[in-house]
């Protein structure tokens, strides 16, 4: 969640961030260029005053003039800004350098044009750092006796004050990259704050659906609505476990307390069948079916223990096992019974390791071979094969047998679920249902499907990995 959660956050104060760097970094250009306007103002004002006293046929007029154009001269020397004064017919009363002409076009023809009018050039367009070829052109009239008879013209480069502008941009974008490191700082300890409940009581939940069904979430840290529904889950995970202990508890307790009268009960009628003649066809259906009620009462007491050792499963049960030796051995006990039957039983596979509880996956191994010979046919084979793949670690028994429809290849597994093509075969339903408790308290799995060209293929998955408590 962290994943999407995390980025959006990102997106966010990066639009926050941009939206307040633009229009800073537009109002310090405009800033750094109105000083320099106003330099420029403040130095054309004062040529112009020099200006005023520059008259024909006054006393003088060279030596002003000769004046002004040493003063342009040296303002031109130094900051290499052209700067002259001219008057309305575009004549130079003085000028540096003196090739310089007011442009004929464009801004600083339209400054000129402003200042005869007598009034101050508008500011000019602003510059900005990439306009290599960039000039701020500023003009002032020349006023005497209330008209204007010249006009003072400075045209300055820009390099200077694009360098300014620029080294501003850098400073702005290294405070938004360090605000942006801080507000992806702050935002990951902000998630993590508020998703480190969620993936807790995530875990808890996964834990309860894989039947770990001790599994709780601290109620600590987090708001204060997801600590209140980390205390309501663990009050629902509560009454959840103590309802399906007592349903084990009920289960148990009633397979137990009718062993023993069930018991009794086939006595009596293995005593009745002596009092009557040999072969009786209704006392041999009531021996069989006697039979068949005891097995089932024991596969109901094999059914509660096994899902209540998958409830209280001990981390010390389950040990790195080789599963390639044990499975052998399980082939080895049944092929006794497989050739009774006329069916070929062979194990193959390497040494495999997992981790799992050896008693639980030979009791597992024992129901899934035993489902296997019951279901296969007389010259046909059942093969139990162990293997490895990355992280987990299997074994998988293939039989020959009429196989399963896809409908029940997604009933396979319940309770008392038998198919309605093997009714005839001794069974309670209950065998695959006690194989999938045992695997699920060690961390393993079982599942089902069709073995080409016919039969059964159950693939029993172990973790290599160690468990974590």
């Amino acid at each position: 969640m962290r994943t999407r959660l995390l980025p959006l956050l990102i997106v966010l104060m990066a639009g926050v961030l941009l939206a307040l760097g633009f229009p800073l970094a537009v109002s310090l250009a405009a800033a750094e260029q109105q000083r320099v306007v106003v330099d420029r103002l403040d130095d054309t004002a004062r040529f112009a005053a020099q200006a005023q006293f520059v008259t024909e046929g006054v006393t003088g007029h060279a030596e002003r003039r000769t004046t002004l154009e040493e003063e342009l001269t040296r303002y031109n020397d130094v900051y290499g800004i052209h700067a002259g004064v001219f008057h309305r017919s575009d004549d130079a009363m003085a000028r540096a350098p003196r090739h310089w002409e007011v442009p004929e076009t464009g801004v600083g023809r339209q400054a000129f044009a402003e200042a005869l009018l007598g009034r101050r050039s508008h500011d000019p367009p602003q510059v900005w750092p990439w306009q290599q070829d960039g000039r701020i052109v500023v003009a002032s009239p020349v006023v005497r006796d209330g008209d204007v008879v010249a006009v003072v013209v400075t045209d300055s480069p820009t390099g200077q004050l694009r360098s300014r502008i620029l080294r501003g941009w850098l400073l702005i974008a290294a405070g938004e990259s360090a605000a942006m490191l801080v507000a992806v700082g702050a935002a990951f300890r902000l998630t993590g704050w508020v998703l480190r409940p969620v993936r807790i009581l995530d875990a808890a939940t996964h834990g309860i659906a894989t039947g770990r069904m001790n599994s709780r979430v601290a109620a600590a840290g987090g708001p204060p609505e997801l600590r209140r529904l980390a205390r309501s889950f663990n009050e629902m995970a509560d009454n959840v476990e103590l309802v399906l202990e007592q349903q084990r508890a009920f289960v148990a307790d009633a397979s137990h307390q009718l062993r023993n009268p069930l018991a009794a009960l086939l006595l009596r009628i293995e005593l009745l069948a002596l009092e009557l003649p040999e072969g009786n066809e209704e006392i041999a259906s009531v021996r069989t079916e006697g039979k068949r009620l005891a097995r089932v009462l024991d596969d109901l007491l094999d059914l509660a223990l096994a899902e209540h050792a998958s409830a209280d499963i001990r981390l010390t049960d389950i040990r790195l096992t080789d599963i390639g030796e044990l499975a052998a051995e399980r082939v080895a006990a049944w092929r006794p019974l497989a050739e009774e039957k006329g069916v070929r039983l062979r194990g193959q596979g390497p040494a495999v390791t997992a981790w799992a509880d050896p008693i639980a996956l030979s009791s597992a191994l024992d129901a899934v071979i035993d489902n296997a010979l019951k279901f296969t046919p007389e010259g046909e084979e059942v093969t139990v094969t162990a293997s490895a793949d990355g992280r987990t670690s299997t074994i998988v028994v293939a039989d020959g047998g009429p196989g399963l429809t896809e409908e029940e290849l997604t009933r396979v597994g319940d309770r008392f679920w038998r198919s309605g093509r093997h009714q005839n075969v001794k069974g309670s339903g209950l065998g695959l249902s006690i194989t999938r408790a045992l695997l699920s308290a060690g961390g393993g799995s079982i599942a089902y499907a069709h073995n080409e060209p016919r039969g059964l293929r159950v693939t029993v998955t172990l973790p290599r990995n160690p468990p974590t408590a």
